[in-house]
């Protein structure tokens, strides 16, 4: 007998395509709407669990080189599956300057193929948007163990914008 899976995961967002809208709580109390921020570069970042020690060093140094983002006008969206409360203690430790976006029942993950679904949080990966909300640049991490640099974060934004 042969094992089956049954994946309800959508394919990521392809280059060119307008990307998928979604609401999600933030760490400022506030809900945040993809499609509300048209005008500006978007940067998505999926982040896999707060307090891990590679998205803690990914997320302090965006803190560190936050200006860099500011600089280019993009907003960056860093989302993961934990819980809003654990990702305000997680803002407030590490003194992060962006707001974090908790998607705990992982809609947002899935609609954007990006869930783990052996340890059910998300990959890390990123999607670099234009004004207009349509993807130019994406990077799925194989491993959750490795990120992209801010410096690479930063060429990308650089080449939309």
């Amino acid at each position: 007998m042969t094992a089956t899976t049954n994946s309800t995961q959508a394919a990521s967002p392809q280059l060119g395509t307008l990307a998928p809208d979604f609401t999600l709580p933030s760490t400022s109390g506030e809900r945040v709407t993809l499609s509300q921020l048209r005008g500006k570069p978007v940067l998505i970042a999926f982040f896999p669990l707060a307090f891990s020690p590679t998205c803690t060093a990914e997320l302090c140094e965006m803190r560190d080189d936050w200006s860099e983002f500011e600089e280019r006008g993009v907003v960056a969206l860093p989302i993961s599956v934990d819980s809003i409360y654990s990702l305000k203690e997680y803002k407030q430790k590490y003194d992060m300057k962006v707001d974090l976006l908790s998607d705990f029942k992982r809609e947002v993950t899935i609609r954007y193929g990006v869930l783990n679904e052996e340890r059910f949080f998300s990959n890390r990966a990123y999607f670099l948007l234009d004004a207009q909300g349509v993807v130019r640049w994406s990077h799925i991490e194989e491993n959750p163990s490795v990120k992209r640099t801010n410096q690479e974060i930063l060429q990308e934004v650089d080449r939309v914008t």
